[in-house]
């Protein structure tokens, strides 16, 4: 019972919540969506919050594949008129279609088996195509938040280095310089937080975020809350 409600709070809580960082996920998506051409999948697709904002003309196709059951329902009513959109309950394993793109979103942290889930990942990927990934880093500050979200880790370089040798690195960044510094800040001080507020979504996203841009830039995207990768097959 305690299981199934926490499936429920997740996606009422915490990801219609995240679809109001709409600068969090802009940002995010500038450095992307020159990629995002011809047929795309985007895997775990939530309520739609990065899919509203890359979804155009250049996309013949986008499978979105959500577990949740009220993800689904959103999804479903939001896209019932474009026939470009197909939503799915199907996992990358049951799906047979290939793709140009295949997304994962702040998705793969929710994934126990995170390596069988890319190995599969890889084969549903066309030659020439690109697998993106952005998820947290640095398990050093996982934390409640992150537990009680349904995140089984924080990634780190090293996962990224042994897991992708067969297809060609074209970027990696680390993203949220300064959304790092608020995480730390908050795993400190609200140790038993178990969602962020709407305020705090809206403080990080409308005055850090603006200021991770920058310092990222002065960076050079080596530090950061969160990692961006992206794979060409070749």
């Amino acid at each position: 019972m305690v299981k199934s409600e926490k499936k429920y709070i997740y996606p009422s809580l915490f990801t219609e919540t995240f679809d109001d960082a709409n600068f969090h996920i802009k940002y995010c998506l500038s450095f992307i969506k020159k990629y995002l051409i011809g047929n795309i999948a985007e895997i775990g697709a939530g309520c739609g919050s990065f899919t509203r904002h890359f979804l155009d003309e250049k996309i013949t196709s986008l499978t979105l594949t959500e577990k949740d059951e009220k993800n689904v329902e959103i999804l479903k009513s939001k896209y019932s008129d474009n026939k470009t959109v197909t939503v799915t309950r199907d996992s990358i394993f049951k799906i047979n279609n290939k793709f140009d793109v295949v997304l994962y979103l702040h998705v793969l942290e929710h994934i126990k088996n995170d390596e069988n889930e890319i190995k599969e990942a890889m084969q549903k990927i066309k030659n020439d195509g690109f697998l993106i990934i952005m998820v947290p880093a640095h398990q050093k500050i996982y934390s409640n938040l992150d537990r009680n979200v349904g995140h089984f880790r924080r990634y780190e370089k090293e996962f990224f280095d042994k897991n992708f040798q067969s297809l060609q690195k074209i970027d990696f960044k680390y993203l949220d310089s300064a959304g790092y510094i608020l995480y730390k800040l908050n795993k400190l001080f609200f140790k038993k937080e178990q969602y962020p507020s709407k305020l705090k979504i809206f403080i990080w996203d409308k005055l850090f975020t603006p200021l991770s841009a920058l310092l990222d830039f002065l960076l050079r995207y080596k530090f950061g809350k969160c990692i961006l990768a992206i794979y060409k097959k070749v």
